[in-house]
Formats: C-alpha cells, sequence, structure tokens
C-alpha cells in the first residue's frame, strides 16, 4: 500500500504508517505543493495525507487513480475536500475532530488578552527603545472583568471559550448559534442573541464558525459598522469568514477598537493595509501550534488510514 504525504507532520504518525510496512512518500517540498505537484505525488497512492492547504477536488481523486481508498486531513476543518467528489470515487474522506479543542480555545483567550491589553504594542515599543520610564497615559488597554464577550459559534471551541472566559475573567458571555443551546445557557449563565444584536452589545466577539457558503464574508462591512468603537474582533477560525478590506477600512477608521486574527482571507497574503495597523495582532494560523496538538493530530490521522486500508470503518469519516 501506499501513502502519500503532502507535507512533513510529527513523526508520530508517519511511524504508525511504516509499522504497517505501507509504502510512505513525504513531499520533500517545505511548503504549499503547487497543483501540478500535487497531481503528480498523489498517483498511484492507495492513501493521502493531506494538509487543509491541499485541494483534494474531483481532478486530485482522478489523478491518483481507482486504487485511492482514503484521503485523510491532517485537520479539524475539512472546507478543502470535496466529499461529494469522493463518494463519486469510493474514496472515504476523514479529519481528526475534538483534538484541538483545548489548544485552539487557549490560543483564543491569549488572542483576546494580548489585543485589549495591548501587550504586542508594548513589546514593540520597548524593543524600539522608546521605553523612558512609566507613564499614567502609556499605552492603555481595556479591561475585560465584567465585560460581555460575544461568541459566534458555539461549537466545541466556541463553548469552551465562553466558559473559560465566564469563570477565569469574569466575563459575561452572549453567543450566536445555528439555534439557542439550553444546557450551554444553564452552565454559564449565557444569552442567545442574533448575530446583529451580539455585534453591537459585545466588546469582545471572537469567531468559531466552519468555513461555508453561509459563513463566507459573515463579518462585512455592515456588520462592522454595528460593533462599537471600543470592541475588538478576534478569529481564529477561518480566514475568509471576514470580509478582510472591509476589517482593514474599521481598523484605520477607527471603527473598532483593534482585531487578533491567526488565519486570513487569502493565506498567506495579507489585505493591503493590514501588517501596517497597529491596532491589529496577526499570527500565522498557529493556534493549534502546540507540540502535543499537532502529534496527536498526526496520529489520529495514521489512524484513519490504517483503519480504512484494513478494511475498518474510519474513526473520522466526514462523507
Amino acid at each position: 500500500m501506499k501513502v502519500f504525504v503532502t507535507r512533513q507532520i510529527p513523526e508520530v504518525g508517519i511511524k504508525m504508517l511504516q509499522d504497517k510496512n505501507y509504502e510512505v512518500v513525504i513531499s520533500s517540498k517545505d511548503g504549499v505543493l503547487s497543483r501540478e505537484e500535487l497531481l503528480a505525488g498523489v498517483k498511484g497512492a492507495d492513501a493521502i495525507l493531506s494538509l487543509l492547504t491541499d485541494n483534494i477536488n474531483e481532478e486530485v481523486l482522478t489523478a491518483a487513480g481507482p486504487q485511492l481508498k482514503v484521503v485523510a486531513n491532517y485537520a479539524v476543518g475539512f472546507n478543502n475536500l470535496e466529499a461529494e467528489a469522493g463518494k463519486r470515487h469510493n474514496v472515504i474522506m476523514t479529519n481528526t475532530p475534538g483534538v484541538l479543542t483545548e489548544t485552539v480555545a487557549e490560543f483564543t483567550l491569549a488572542m483576546i488578552m494580548a489585543v485589549t491589553k495591548r501587550i504586542v504594542e508594548g513589546d514593540k515599543f520597548t524593543r524600539a527603545g522608546k521605553y523612558q520610564g512609566w507613564s499614567p497615559l502609556l499605552l492603555l488597554g481595556s479591561d475585560l472583568a465584567g465585560k460581555t464577550l460575544g461568541v459566534v459559534g458555539l461549537g466545541q471551541i466556541g463553548s469552551l471559550v465562553a466558559k473559560k472566559a465566564k469563570l477565569g475573567l469574569g466575563m459575561k458571555i452572549v453567543y450566536h448559534d445555528i439555534q439557542p443551546n439550553q444546557q450551554f445557557e444553564q452552565e454559564t449563565g449565557a444569552g442567545f442573541l442574533e448575530l446583529d444584536e451580539l455585534l453591537k452589545v459585545a466588546d469582545v466577539v471572537s469567531i468559531h464558525v466552519p468555513l461555508l457558503e453561509t459563513t463566507k464574508h459573515l463579518i462585512n462591512a455592515e456588520k462592522l459598522a454595528l460593533m462599537k468603537e471600543s470592541a475588538y474582533l478576534v478569529n481564529t477560525s477561518r480566514g475568509p469568514v471576514i470580509d478582510e478590506a472591509a476589517l482593514v477600512e474599521a481598523l484605520r477608521n477607527k471603527k473598532i477598537k483593534g482585531a487578533a486574527l491567526d488565519v486570513f482571507e487569502d493565506e498567506p497574503t495579507l489585505k493591503p493595509g493590514l501588517i501596517e495597523l497597529e491596532n491589529a495582532i496577526l499570527t500565522p494560523h498557529i493556534a493549534s501550534a502546540t507540540e502535543e496538538t499537532r502529534a496527536k493530530m498526526s496520529e489520529i490521522a495514521a489512524q484513519n488510514i490504517v483503519a480504512v486500508l484494513e478494511g475498518q470503518e474510519a474513526p473520522n469519516r466526514i462523507n
């Protein structure tokens, strides 16, 4: 059995596949494969271990050949996989759910703290030699205790962020999702709001929705205009959920106070003007980047491949 891995991942998953005596071919390129490289790499593979940067569609499945049995995505999200194409080719597609919930929730809280306390600005200020001593008006940030966190998308990560913010920071919680969650409301004292109302009242808005046709540019110029001028926007979900050009204008014109982004609309390219904004924290899609979580993702992706190639049910099938 041949397994094609589109990029180097933590060794634990690779070793699991090699221990099964599979032919494991790992891309030697330290970067996203071009379309031509991807199509060439998958040829003859019985399994593909893909990343969220790989668009696995009809073309790729056809290039792989009829022996292809499984595509294991090294990610929780799977908007890069064409599930229906997988069905047509009788190819099982899987993801790595659950494993990064705690990690991303912790990172989201770190981003909230960093942007509201102006930690990154303070670091740059000090390194630039501008610090001349304590000043009562230097880099004033915002308190979080008693403020309102608006969670958009109440999946595992969004609900955990809310609980940590409530219990750890003393924040009030409002949320928006497809439907209200009474159990969550009882646990946190949270209130369900329609999106427009949430944006009007929240002091911090944290985005946790999947990327779907209905969520692309969910936060656009019209929605940003509803937010308080003192509010902050944090996104650790998917970049295209926010209209990045509209966000640049809102930040530039101080329509909102700040933003913290770990994902971008056209990764790795940033919209013009974003990088120059002092009131934006920008990190390179590292919300799940801990040694423990990335290793576990590698293990789960390998487990999905092994299960399918051995004729068993994939633990994390998405199609």
